[in-house]
């Protein structure tokens, strides 16, 4: 589980900062429906700390907001998991 929600939050991290660089070129970008699933299945620390390293849809609160609800989710799950296997 560690090694998962790691990999996603540094991929979450990257592809912040790959739009960016898109979106300064001009060219095609990642669309918003893959950077809120990506948070929702557990990049959203990652998706938030690029989204302030890059300076990149910070003004889209719906970003702040499906990254804060998936944060709450996962923390939830995370108890969870951890009160069953102990």
């Amino acid at each position: 589980m560690v090694y998962y929600l790691a990999f996603l939050n540094v991929l979450c991290f990257f592809l912040y900062g790959i739009d960016k660089y898109l979106a300064i070129k001009k060219y095609r970008r990642i669309s918003e429906y893959t950077f809120f699933v990506l948070s929702f299945f557990g990049g959203s620390i990652g998706s938030i700390i690029g989204m302030k390293i890059f300076h990149h849809k910070t003004k889209k609160v719906i970003f702040w907001i499906i990254n804060f609800l998936s944060i709450i989710m996962w923390i939830f799950l995370l108890v969870h998991y951890i009160s069953i296997n102990s």
